[in-house]
């Protein structure tokens, strides 16, 4: 294929080697441990980085202060914990409960703040994590042939659960091992790859095109693409076909708001919709109800989810929520209320103090990005990230599944990092050049 990548410190190596092992600690069923677990030793590393400045050795320095937003997602997290024991208090739920809801904020909430962190003060470079993803579009290509055949040759959907569930954990399907799933309103396979369940899978492969997209040598770019479509097509997900979309097309199109005949075309389009607007009206409402009905009874799970708990959130708990998920009836499937959606699940679980903790990070982080992508391909990554978890957000609860999205988490601190530096560089340059005047 090429010559081994390179790596330049041991943090670079710690990342690679754990992005290269990503199916075989699947295959262990080990993947919700290794993430909080590199979340904590990244973290630790940055911290002592800080702390002994040049006394660390060189290949571990650190590039830098944390960046402004990052210390909003620390800040932001530590109020969710904030938030997590006032909610336990108030529902009168006990120490073990407490206990056990601060490890499951060890596990999840934390590792948005922790690998963002390790980004922006570890010298770890972006290439370094796309090469890694490429990497696990290989292993992806290598292993879906036997994953496709699975259930036409009659192997199980599940090949084991590991003895690693013992630790504890949102559910046995994070310790669990598939060829595939049966999806149970059309009695069809769904492939899952290494996620715990098939649409979060199409998000991953999302990320995996995203990255892909990023990386130089043409035939690593090819494979990290095609794993990525290879994961969204099988997995069935419709928010997986979106984001392959719009988070791949979205960002490269940033540029134009800088373009004065885009802005001609667009007023020329806006124009255009006086004549042809109830046409396009009823032709998005058409696709809207369509992608709806393709999966009718997922959606109507979500969308009664999301109202019960949007109703017990306003009545019962305002500012801190409920402390916890809590079991759903029939009516949901027995979804846990507060499952299903990132802000929804919040405002239950948390309160309006909870939602506003993730609100303004993600809200900083995206105009940054926004920004960036706009002014060159810097910012690409970093808004292809920051898109593809707003969409998860919507379908999801993005702190269980925190443990995948790390790479993507670390890019967002690279990206701040990187900000940071030019804006330092750009402050040094203009006092030069006052002085020199």
């Amino acid at each position: 294929m090429s010559a081994p990548f390179a790596t330049r410190s041991p943090a670079e190596a710690l990342v690679l080697t754990t992005l290269r092992w990503t199916w075989p600690f699947y295959g262990l069923g080990a993947l919700y441990v290794v993430g909080p677990v590199l979340a904590w030793v990244l973290g630790g590393l940055a911290l002592l980085s800080l702390f002994l400045g040049p006394a660390i050795r060189e290949d571990l320095r650190a590039r830098g202060p944390i960046p402004p937003v990052v210390w909003a997602w620390i800040l932001g997290m530590a109020v969710m914990l904030v938030a997590l024991w006032a909610g336990h208090l108030d529902w009168n739920l006990g120490m073990i409960k407490t206990i056990k809801s601060s490890i499951g904020w060890a596990k999840g909430w934390a590792l948005l703040a922790l690998f963002p962190l390790a980004g922006a003060i570890l010298p770890i470079r972006r290439s370094v994590l796309v090469r890694g993803q490429c990497i696990i579009g290989l292993w992806t290509l290598a292993l879906t042939p036997i994953l496709f055949a699975a259930p036409y040759i009659g192997l199980p959907e599940r090949i084991f659960t590991s003895p690693l569930r013992a630790i504890g954990g949102p559910g046995p399907e994070y310790f669990s091992v598939y060829f595939f799933t049966w999806d149970p309103a059309s009695w069809t396979p769904r492939w899952q790859f290494y996620a715990p369940w098939s649409p979060f899978a199409a998000l991953l492969g999302v990320l995996q095109v995203c990255f892909a997209l990023e990386e130089p040598e043409k035939r690593w770019r090819y494979i990290g693409i095609a794993a990525g479509v290879v994961m969204i097509v099988l997995s069935k997900s419709r928010m997986g076909m979106v984001g392959l979309v719009a988070c791949t097309l979205g960002p490269r199109m940033m540029p134009l708001v800088l373009r004065v005949w885009a802005w001609m075309a667009l007023a020329g389009l806006t124009a255009s919709l006086a004549v042809i607007g109830t046409a396009v009206v009823s032709a998005l409402n058409d696709a809207v109800s369509a992608f709806k009905g393709a999966r009718a009874d997922s959606t109507r799970v979500r969308e009664t989810l999301q109202r019960i708990a949007g109703e017990r959130w306003q009545n019962e708990a305002f500012w801190f929520g409920h402390g916890t998920v809590q079991p759903g009836a029939h009516i949901v499937e027995y979804m846990p209320i507060g499952s299903h959606h990132t802000w929804w699940g919040l405002l239950f679980v948390k309160g309006l103090v909870g939602m506003l903790a993730l609100l303004v990070p993600m809200v900083w982080q995206t105009g940054l990005a926004l920004f960036d992508a706009a002014r060159g391909p810097r910012g690409r990554l970093p808004l292809s990230v920051m898109m593809t978890l707003v969409l998860l957000s919507f379908g999801e609860n993005i702190e269980i599944e925190a443990y995948m999205l790390w790479p993507g988490l670390m890019v967002l601190g690279i990206h701040a990092a990187e900000l940071q530096a030019e804006a330092r560089q750009r402050r040094a340059t203009g006092t030069a050049a006052a002085m020199a005047a």
